[in-house]
């Protein structure tokens, strides 16, 4: 390890001597919105006169694949304004209209493997913050908040997760209330936008000021172009170098929506052997604007049925911890809580209201402050969760939950530079009485150094009764992202007692440290070759007693073609796993507590994913705790025009243990269907060898505004074989109908 931390120290101080100017030291550019006295119809046609009265946003340049090259095909935008909204007007030309890559016909698809136009707003122009809203050349509605230039919480660098609880540096489950429209002819597609005021949050009324960048992406050439430009190790998350909009006023209104639902279900489980169940739910959330920039958000028994999550695992049973966070109340500005290392510590996790042993918990009602004054970000936010009561196996009833209160209170403030120090506390209190209590203290920041290095840390206690010693939590991290280098490092240790209440925490009493280096290697004169991405990697989780729970340590080599498709050379990982108690890994198969030190190779790839029939998969081969393992995962994917869509993945593993051996294997088809953007059917079916079973899924969704609708789900999971069935029937296992209608309603006119 202290071989390796030299060579990740020598490579940093070699990248940083050798790094090109920082891109921020460039002059933004600059552009005026013009204001119509006739809102345009959003048609996609861009027909109106108004759109020929505006400034044209134009010279657009690559940083994929040829940085600081012109767009190859002329893109050009104009901007209007009215009192009630900003109207977006592109015009994407192409000499080769019939080669245009559409996409999936879906809200919040993704828009990486199809032509596509993209809009950052930074609102308080703090560099940091901002909305992005996109579209392909079908007319998705593709949006989401950027916090902190798109990195998670203190430490973290993965920006493109779609978050599960309330952390994360992008949320793209924020769904907010806007419109576009596309159309297509010989010369180009064309994209048509109306964000209204009400759904943006800025400093104050009158006058305005806004950072803004433009993206066009050009599919068949695996081509991104930025209106200010960007260099090719960043991407429009990095709101720091956007442009400037000006010449525009905005309204002094008051925010005041409502958003009701109303559910009916009905469940039968035929392990148990009980007769169908039906249940109806309604209540609701509203929104409403404290300031332009502060929004007060209310809940009153909140929806709890994500019926517009995919859930591969098809648990019927039990409601997921880790689906991505749905519920309306949480979304907005939710990375202001992320304080931790996603996906190892979160000290804030909106997946924990709600959710205790694996049952829902009802939440009666609540709120939640957000928003920015002046170079603060602040939140607040109280929850009530009911008592719940079930039984244990004997038949005997028992208490699931307390009735609980959930209390926040966080305050970051910003600097330059994209340097920001924060504190926050978090409270979950048993409010039937008993002295049971959970508190959590964190402070965290971000040192910015230029523009490629940044450092990240935070430090954080929790306060149980009757607990004093070793609960605590702390981590720091540096990243350093250049054109040619990708270096990280970062550490962080649990303690023994340390229990973040509402948090996510899979693990305690440990230390953890990491790094990694990575050269991006380019090849000009080769033009079917993008990318070749040598790079050496550590990880290693050790207990506080000094023994090494897991370690890897890996390198290989990435090929990246200028179609995007891509393959690795064989990867090479040395792995080491130290089992303390044994654990059943497969039926009769009890893995033994001892150190197990293996090597594996490692082969991935994909083919064009923007293409009618694409394949992507993985090969392992190796040891494996007491023996080996050899399997693949691959799946292909398939698509037809711009409405259907469908991929077959299969994973097969070979695994032979001293303790035994035992084959995975597991099928899924996923397949979709548009009528429109907003109206899909979508089905999901998985077999898994192991336990017989069954498990299918078939989602309905006719979306209105903001992602809210018309939602119509069957669940189905069977035993199809012989697996267990002292315990479980043949057949129908479970099966669940369900149908949820939410609208969203504006209850100040003026929006």
């Amino acid at each position: 390890m202290i071989r390796l931390a030299s060579c990740i120290a020598v490579a940093a101080a070699t990248a940083i001597a050798t790094a090109q100017p920082a891109h921020g030291q460039q002059r933004r550019p600059s552009s005026t919105a013009t204001r119509t006295a006739t809102a345009p119809t959003i048609d996609g046609a861009l027909t109106e006169a108004a759109w020929r009265t505006a400034p044209v946003l134009a010279g657009f340049t690559q940083n994929e694949p040829t940085e600081g090259a012109p767009v190859s095909e002329r893109t050009e935008v104009r901007i209007l304004w009215d009192a009630h909204a900003v109207y977006i007007g592109a015009w994407m030309f192409d000499r080769d209209a019939g080669a245009i890559v559409v996409g999936e016909t879906r809200r919040d698809a993704s828009i990486s493997d199809s032509d596509a136009i993209s809009i950052l707003l930074d609102t308080y122009l703090d560099g940091q913050n901002g909305f992005l809203f996109a579209t392909s050349p079908v007319g998705i509605e593709y949006d989401g908040q950027v916090t902190r230039e798109g990195q998670g919480g203190s430490g973290a660098t993965n920006q493109q997760r779609v978050q599960r609880g309330a952390g994360g540096g992008f949320n793209l489950n924020w769904d907010g209330s806007w419109d576009v429209a596309t159309s297509r002819d010989s010369t180009g597609w064309y994209a048509e936008f109306r964000i209204p005021f009400s759904t943006l949050r800025y400093g104050k009324g009158g006058a305005q000021r806004w950072g803004i960048n433009l993206a066009r992406t050009i599919r068949r050439r695996n081509e991104e172009a930025f209106w200010a430009p960007i260099p090719r190790q960043f991407d429009l998350q990095r709101v720091s170098l956007a442009g400037v909009l000006s010449g525009f006023e905005a309204p002094n209104q008051r925010l005041f929506t409502a958003t009701p639902y109303v559910l009916s279900s009905t469940r039968k489980d035929y392990v148990a052997k009980t007769d169908a169940s039906t249940a109806g739910e309604f209540g609701g959330d509203a929104k409403i604007g404290v300031t332009q920039s502060l929004t007060l958000d209310l809940t009153a028994d909140t929806d709890f049925a994500q019926v517009e999550v995919d859930d591969e695992q098809l648990n019927l049973t039990r409601f997921p911890l880790f689906f991505p966070e749905k519920r309306p109340f949480f979304l907005e500005n939710a990375g202001t809580f992320a304080v931790g290392t996603p996906q190892s510590v979160e000290l804030f996790f909106s997946r924990r209201i709600g959710i205790q042993s694996g049952y829902e918990v009802p939440i009666t009602g609540g709120g939640r402050l957000t928003g920015k004054q002046g170079n603060y970000t602040v939140g607040l936010m109280s929850l009530q969760t009911e008592e719940v009561f079930g039984t244990t196996s004997s038949g005997a009833p028992t208490r699931i939950a307390a009735p609980t209160n959930f209390a926040v209170g966080r305050v970051i403030r910003d600097f330059r530079n994209r340097t920001r120090i924060g504190a926050m506390i978090v409270n979950r209190t048993n409010t039937s009485g008993a002295s049971d209590y959970n508190r959590t203290y964190a402070v965290d920041g971000r040192l910015g150094i230029g523009a490629p290095l940044t450092f990240d840390g935070y430090a954080s206690r929790s306060e149980v009764p009757g607990v004093d010693d070793g609960a605590y939590a702390y981590g720091v991290g540096m990243a350093y992202t250049s054109r040619d280098w990708n270096i990280t490092a970062s550490t962080r240790e649990v303690g023994t007692t340390f229990n973040p209440g509402a948090g996510f925490l899979p693990r305690s009493a440990y230390r953890f440290q990491a790094a990694r280096i990575q050269r991006n290697v380019r090849f000009p004169g080769v033009k079917w070759f993008r990318e070749w991405r040598p790079h050496l990697q550590y990880s290693e989780f050790i207990g506080l007693d000094g023994f090494s729970e897991t370690r890897l340590i890996h390198t290989d080599s990435h090929f990246e073609f200028s179609n995007g498709a891509f393959f690795q050379l064989p990867a090479f990982n040395l792995t080491r796993e130290g089992i303390r108690t044994p654990f059943t890994i497969s039926k009769g198969v009890v893995v033994k507590p001892n150190t197990y030190d293996n090597a594996e190779l490692g082969f991935q790839y994909n083919t064009n994913l923007s293409a009618p029939v694409s394949l992507q998969g993985r090969i392992d081969i190796g040891g494996f705790y007491s023996g080996h393992r050899a399997g693949t995962g691959s799946t292909l994917n398939v698509r037809i025009g711009d409405t259907f869509t469908s991929s077959l993945r299969g994973d097969y593993y070979d695994v032979s243990l001293a303790e035994g051996r035992f084959t995975s294997v597991i099928w899924r088809l996923r397949t979709a269907y548009s009528f429109t953007p907003r109206v899909y059917v979508q089905a999901l079916v998985q077999y898994n060898k192991q336990t017989e079973s069954l498990s299918s899924n078939i989602r309905f969704g006719w979306l209105n505004t903001a992602g809210t609708g018309l939602f119509v789900v069957f669940n189905n999971l069977e035993n199809v074989g012989t697996f267990d069935r002292t315990q479980l029937p043949e057949g129908p296992l479970e099966r669940a109908f369900l149908v949820k209608f939410t609208r969203q309603f504006n209850l100040i006119r003026d929006q």
